[in-house]
């Protein structure tokens, strides 16, 4: 273990008598507990004790680099981790990890707060990276790998290129959590409103689709829902998904003779030529689904900027979706595994950007060997 300065444990087994010391006494110090773990504050620092485990829903080790604490968090805690103008020194206070595993504890390490969520000024999320990242050994006793259950198949892959209808549904429905209860599910269409009428089928059965699984509209960026589509400042086409910070959108051309049968999508900037998409609606919306279900899972792997030859070694185990580049901006390409999802974009076919999206932290599991830098493994 990493020398953590003179309150340190100086070995991986932790003895809980030692928190006053770690924090400066315990006359004064607070003791609470968010999502599982329990918490001791005191003047001189903090020790955060989390229970071993794999569940996103509590407090834990998220990863070699990270330990999470899930709220809601009281405010003190709220204020050691944000910082706040009546704690201002508290921000440099050592925050010192242990987790209990069986019958004793072993101590991790300090980490600081990277990032802070929270909703209606209660901290609802907190992440904290380790200032020295957990060997795999360790990582492996106290965050214990657990086999996946039912992840989602490729089944959807073989209609990419003959029933893409099929090919969005399967994949949504396997992907995302939600009501439905699987693929096939409600295949009917309801009859047409007079809105919806005007709209290309792919885009009638997405917010078919969405009813049950709302996260086939978007998290990064998004389909607006029907109710928002609206005409571009020249009313020449349909706008009907944005990037978050809205600095691009898709649209369709616009006209009153009713809607193609699988339209051309067109990339834009707000004051720039528009720019035709490669794929068309159809295949454009699962390019879509693809990449916004890498940016919003739960397990994810980022690692920085690779060569050509790094990224070809990164995918050669997985399947190609065989669609035209997405994204004019940056061409981007998508390769599949059960569970897993890794879109790889480059600019001049030399340097690229590659992101891996997983539904359970098993499915990252072609890629942990890889010898590649990685800024986030969550696997």
């Amino acid at each position: 273990m990493t020398d953590q300065g003179s309150a340190a444990i100086p070995a991986l087994v932790f003895d809980e008598e030692n928190v006053p010391t770690l924090v400066g006494g315990s006359a004064s110090a607070g003791r609470f507990t968010v999502g599982g773990a329990g918490i001791v504050m005191g003047r001189a620092g903090t020790v955060i004790i989390v229970e071993a485990g794999d569940s996103p829903a509590r407090s834990g080790v998220w990863s070699a680099e990270a330990v999470r604490l899930v709220g809601p968090a009281p405010a003190p805690v709220a204020e050691r981790m944000m910082g706040s103008p009546r704690a201002a020194d508290e921000g440099s206070l050592p925050i010192h990890i242990a987790v209990r595993l069986g019958g004793e504890a072993l101590y991790l390490g300090t980490a600081k707060v990277s990032r802070a969520g929270t909703a209606d000024g209660v901290l609802t999320d907190c992440e904290l990276r380790f200032e020295a990242p957990l060997s795999r050994q360790l990582l492996n006793r106290v965050r214990p790998p657990l086999p996946a259950l039912d992840l989602p198949g490729l089944e959807w892959l073989s209609n990419v290129n003959g029933d893409r209808a099929a090919a969005l549904e399967q994949f949504i429905t396997g992907w995302y959590p939600g009501t439905g209860t699987g693929a096939g599910t409600d295949a009917t269409e309801p009859p047409a409103t007079s809105s919806s009428s005007c709209l290309p089928a792919g885009l009638r059965q997405l917010y078919r689709l969405a009813k049950r699984w709302p996260g086939a509209l978007g998290a990064q960026n998004s389909i607006l829902p029907e109710s928002d589509l609206h005409t571009d400042h020249l009313g020449e086409m349909l706008v009907f998904g944005v990037e978050n910070q809205g600095g691009f959108f898709w649209s369709l051309l616009w006209t009153l003779d009713g809607p193609e049968a699988d339209p051309t999508v067109w990339f834009r900037e707000f004051d720039e030529e528009p720019i035709a998409e490669q794929e068309p609606l159809s295949g454009f919306l699962i390019q879509f689904s693809l990449f916004e279900a890498v940016m919003s899972a739960e397990y994810r792997a980022l690692p920085r900027r690779l060569t050509a030859a790094q990224a070809a070694r990164l995918t050669e185990a997985l399947n190609l979706v065989p669609l035209r580049p997405f994204w004019p901006w940056v061409p981007t390409r998508f390769y599949v595994a059960p569970g897993l999802v890794v879109h790889v974009s480059s600019v001049d076919g030399e340097a690229f950007d590659v992101r891996a999206g997983a539904s359970h932290r098993s499915a990252l599991a072609p890629l942990a060997d890889l010898p590649v830098d990685w800024i986030r493994f969550d696997g």
